[in-house]
């Protein structure tokens, strides 16, 4: 089982007085920073803050630092170094990318893309429309906000480049099934774009074993600084046009980073590693290889999340002035959870506020996905979404607020 009391410890948001007894449940907008990503990016600051790469010793323990955040986030989701790229978000990573696949498609090729998604995966796809790329709508469920992969499979043919789907929404929470999607479009002759931003927090996926070809998540809800981290595969990221400086175009990591990198922030994703690695050790659960250690402490969060999920779900489907959106079982979903109640969403977390619960209101980016739900986006949803250092007691502290305002 999971020691909460030692996860807690490695973030210092959880010693700190004015967070105290404070109940954080909007960890889909942002987790708090572990310790050891604090750490870093403090030295990096004090001892590093040079120009990376020169041959004198801060500069070289700079450049040093920042080739290890790839090195180890690389081989912690099972693929090649040079494959993870850092940017300042995954909205202007996706951006970015976008660009490339509208030099390289032609028209009357296809995008798939969902409703389901946030906004990030999906606008910038949906804008190539203007230079004559078809966009291809694979919709939810109106009721449950459910994907089908025997829906995409009506919409797969020869034309279409490209699939564009959530690992998870940010409003639904269900996590769909990566590895038979990308099997699918694979299949199909198309490549996967999977916006992981929802499903990362709760366990670094193996994108090596899912075979996906571009997988995008935000180091700042995975316990790290405000980066975007994109893995895409070399078959793909090769074929692509270069969208970074031409002297670059050699380098597979800088290929889509058009703008220089954030040095102390790249650096300080070490930590992010450091941390689910010392979760690893102190549980007994190290892996002999890094892919092996983050399967390990993948199954070791999400088994407690589930744990302190069910009694939520079960909650929230009893009240019947609450609709749920999303499963109600948690082995099938994410710990984020949207709930469309008679008061607006953001009103309802102002509510919460002072019952000592930080949590969210609103659309959260997810308007396609709320009104392919037909639910109005100006009324908006109440969203609750916790992470594995959350606590049984905090869960009980929020079904008890949420009794109060619901």
């Amino acid at each position: 089982m999971l020691d909460v009391d030692f996860v807690r410890s490695q973030f210092p948001a959880f010693s700190e007085q004015s967070l105290e007894r404070q109940a954080f449940f909007e960890n889909a907008g942002g987790s708090y920073t572990s310790a050891q990503v604090i750490d870093r990016l403090t030295r990096f600051y004090r001892e590093r803050k040079v120009q990376p790469y020169a041959p004198y010793r801060a500069s070289e323990l700079g450049g040093a630092e920042m080739d290890e955040a790839r090195a180890r986030l690389a081989a912690l989701m099972g693929v090649e170094t040079d494959e993870v790229s850092f940017g300042p978000s995954t909205t202007q990573n996706t951006y970015v990318l976008a660009q490339a696949f509208r030099q390289w498609m032609d028209p009357g090729d296809a995008i798939i893309v969902t409703n389901q998604d946030h906004e990030a995966n999906s606008g910038p796809w949906r804008r190539l429309a203007e230079d004559g790329i078809e966009i291809r709508e694979w919709k939810i469920d109106p009721e449950t906000g459910h994907l089908d992969p025997e829906k995409l499979m009506e919409l797969l043919d020869d034309r279409v480049r490209l699939v564009c789907f959530p690992h998870c929404s940010n409003v639904v929470g269900e996590i769909n099934p990566v590895a038979k999607i990308t099997a699918l479009a694979h299949a199909a002759g198309a490549f996967v774009c999977v916006d992981g931003v929802s499903y990362a927090p709760h366990g670094l996926p193996d994108v090596g074993g899912m075979g996906a070809d571009i997988y995008l998540f935000s180091a700042y809800k995975t316990y790290g600084p405000h980066q975007g981290i994109m893995v895409i595969r070399r078959n793909i990221g090769t074929m692509l046009p270069n969208q970074g400086h031409y002297f670059n175009g050699d380098s597979l990591y800088k290929r889509f980073t058009p703008a220089g990198p954030d040095h102390a922030q790249v650096a300080a994703s070490a930590g992010m590693v450091d941390y689910i690695e010392a979760l690893a050790a102190h549980h007994g659960i190290m892996g002999e290889t890094p892919v092996a250690t983050g399967a390990a402490v993948h199954d070791l969060m999400r088994d407690h999340e589930e744990k302190l999920l069910q009694p939520l779900l079960d909650y929230a489907a009893s009240k019947n002035s609450v609709r749920l959106i999303g499963p109600t079982d948690a082995a099938k979903r994410a710990p984020t959870v949207a709930l469309v109640a008679n008061a607006p969403g953001e009103a309802l977390a102002a509510q919460l506020a002072s019952h000592g619960v930080m949590a969210g209101g609103g659309d959260f980016y997810a308007n396609r996905a709320l009104e392919g739900m037909n639910v109005d986006t100006v009324h908006g949803v109440l969203r609750v979404s916790f992470v594995h250092y959350t606590s049984q007691q905090e869960v009980q502290k929020l079904i008890s607020a949420l009794d109060a305002v619901l």
